[in-house]
């Protein structure tokens, strides 16, 4: 091998692997340029900024849209929320049964917010809310 060849050695590889699999996945979680959450998408036929259809949110349920849990306590009462746990900072998984829950460490919160049970001693915060037509849009 002469100086002006480049040799790359295995470990070079690897690592470079490792850099670029590490960027994708942190593209891939970012917000994207319009400032909505990745994998968040405007219901068809919806508002601009509209974040779930009404008929989309269960009466007694919930559903989570990016960084948004959107409920429906009652019928006609929705309730917006954030989506991230107030425990440790993880994002909520589901909504189901009456309750909001968070995979990482147990959490659940109620439809409005509060906590049914720890390890988080602190509720959902608000993210307000509004029905526009058949469309749930940010207050």
């Amino acid at each position: 091998m002469t100086s002006n060849e480049m040799r790359i050695d295995r470990r070079t590889v690897m690592v470079g692997a490792g850099v670029l699999a590490a960027t994708a996945t942190l593209t891939a979680c970012s917000e994207e340029k319009d400032g909505a959450p990745a994998g968040a998408q405007a219901p068809v036929g919806g508002p601009a900024g509209a974040l779930a259809k009404t008929a989309d949110v269960p009466v007694g349920g919930g559903v989570i849209v990016g960084d948004t849990v959107i409920t429906q306590p009652t019928a006609g009462n929705f309730v917006g929320l954030s989506s991230t746990c107030t425990h440790a900072g993880c994002q909520v998984g589901n909504v189901s049964d009456g309750t909001i829950n968070c995979p990482c460490h147990g959490s659940r919160f109620g439809l409005d917010g509060s906590v049914s049970g720890g390890p988080a001693t602190e509720p959902l915060p608000s993210k307000p809310v509004r029905v526009e037509g058949d469309s749930i849009v940010a207050a």
